[in-house]
């Protein structure tokens, strides 16, 4: 069997910096027979925090497979942080919200489909019928649920219970151009947003109409973790591209769209692939 093929452990730890954390965890691993892979760590000095990523060989580890996550969690809690332990055959199903824009929607349809990014795309959500068909031609489910001022609270309810449904581990936004409540939030907060600027500057609508009336020099899409707060929650990945004096509005949604495939598959692969942990407002990204 080619190792690529072999199922491996992913730990992640946030706890208090301490000295001797490194061998603490990797000893850890170790005593169970488990062959490491990959081991990134993190100091945040200021917070004096320590953040750990580590993946190994579930094959030849000593502790059933379902005992790995209470023996982690007890480790962790040891060390006065806390884990998370998940594995790289546990393939998240996921939901994707989009509008009338396509184009990233057709990117991730195509990426999972082709097995770039390791999920199930189990369910669309959109407030437009546009994309009903491309959804239809990749064998995935379409649900319509039309948004407005005046109903979108029992919208989000519906689409609360779709997800329920579809038993959905993450939400992506690609394109959807509708900010949700605060309740939605609450109810499902694992979500990812791809946001057509390079965060913080032109947050909210038309940023390349603004970008361009600034004469900047480059431009951005940003995928991040979604909160309350409009285009601030914690960044994953960002794309940029150089703009000439000679680009007008056109060329700059042009470009843009390249950046808002390539920073939202990349952001969605490091999450899939775990290589993320949020912390204090933001993240760190071991790629």
């Amino acid at each position: 069997m080619s190792c690529l093929t072999l199922t491996t452990v992913i730990l992640q730890v946030i706890c208090p910096d301490s000295s001797g954390l490194v061998s603490e965890l990797s000893g850890w691993v170790a005593k169970h027979g488990g062959n490491i892979r990959h081991a990134d760590h993190h100091t945040d000095s200021d917070a004096q925090l320590f953040l750990s990523r580590i993946e190994w060989d579930l094959e030849g580890f000593t502790l059933k497979k379902e005992s790995i996550a209470p023996a982690a969690k007890s480790l962790a809690s040891q060390l006065g942080g806390e884990a998370r332990l998940s594995f790289s055959d546990e393939l998240p199903r996921v939901a994707i919200f989009a509008s009338k824009q396509n184009h990233c929607l057709l990117d991730l349809l195509w990426r999972t489909h082709s097995g770039e990014l390791p999920m199930n795309i189990s369910l669309v959500i959109g407030n437009h019928l546009d994309n009903e068909k491309i959804c239809s031609d990749f064998g995935v489910p379409f649900r319509y649920i039309p948004v407005n001022f005046e109903n979108k609270l029992i919208s989000e309810k519906r689409m609360l219970a779709l997800l329920v449904e579809y038993k959905i581990d993450l939400v992506v936004l690609a394109k959807y151009m509708q900010i949700l409540t605060g309740n939605f939030l609450t109810e499902f907060p694992t979500i990812i947003n791809i946001h057509h600027s390079f965060l913080p500057a032109f947050k909210g609508a038309q940023p390349y109409h603004r970008a361009w009336e600034r004469g900047v020099k480059l431009i951005g899409a940003t995928a991040h973790y979604v909160t309350e707060d409009l285009d601030d929650g914690p960044i994953i990945e960002q794309a940029i591209e150089h703009i000439s004096h000679r680009d007008e509005i056109d060329d700059l949604i042009r470009k843009g769209r390249d950046l808002e495939r390539i920073a939202l598959a990349r952001a969605l692969r490091l999450h899939l692939k775990r290589q993320v942990i949020i912390y204090r407002g933001r993240t760190a990204v071991f790629a």
